[in-house]
């Protein structure tokens, strides 16, 4: 039993270890994304390197860069999630904790924005993350109407987004 336990922690640790960069190095691993090679401070996707898995459902958020978010709190401090449902479980678990910012990825672009100033869909035909009703957020107006008209959903503001969320 022992010795099961002492090989159990070293699978657990060389995992922990060494799981992230042999999955940077995986072929394919960065296709479809439009970073090259290992990911640096000036990636697009740069926030990823620091919290590369969701905490609350453990998602990799580089694969979910078009929905993951970042908060930032007061204390300098920050959590990197991968989508507005574990964005809404992230703020109810570090209630009073002064936030800073809450970005949210740009959905065309996979860029930060700022959650409160992106343009959000609620609803549509395309598939949520982490959620049966979807919200995308777009750094535009003009793409977000763009997506309605192709997907449907309606416009609305962040804290529309987070109520409806916060619903589920």
């Amino acid at each position: 039993m022992k010795i099961y336990l002492l090989t159990l922690l070293a699978a657990v640790t060389l995992v922990m270890s060494g799981g992230a960069a042999l999955a940077e190095q995986a072929p394919g691993h960065t296709e479809g994304h439009q970073h090259g090679g290992v990911m640096g401070a000036a990636s697009p996707h740069a926030d990823v390197k620091m919290h590369q898995a969701c905490p609350h459902c453990g998602m990799d958020r580089e694969k979910f860069a078009h929905s993951r978010m970042l908060i930032t709190y007061a204390d300098g401090s920050s959590a990197g999630v991968c989508s507005l449902h574990c964005a809404a479980t992230e703020l109810k678990a570090a209630k009073g904790k002064a936030v800073k910012a809450v970005e949210v990825a740009d959905l065309n672009s996979k860029k930060l924005i700022d959650a409160e100033k992106a343009v959000w869909v609620i609803g549509g035909s395309r598939k949520g993350v982490m959620t049966r009703v979807p919200k995308w957020a777009f750094a535009s107006k003009g793409d977000a109407a763009d997506f309605v008209k192709k997907n449907g959903g309606t416009l609305a503001v962040y804290k529309e987004a987070l109520a409806q969320t916060e619903k589920e």
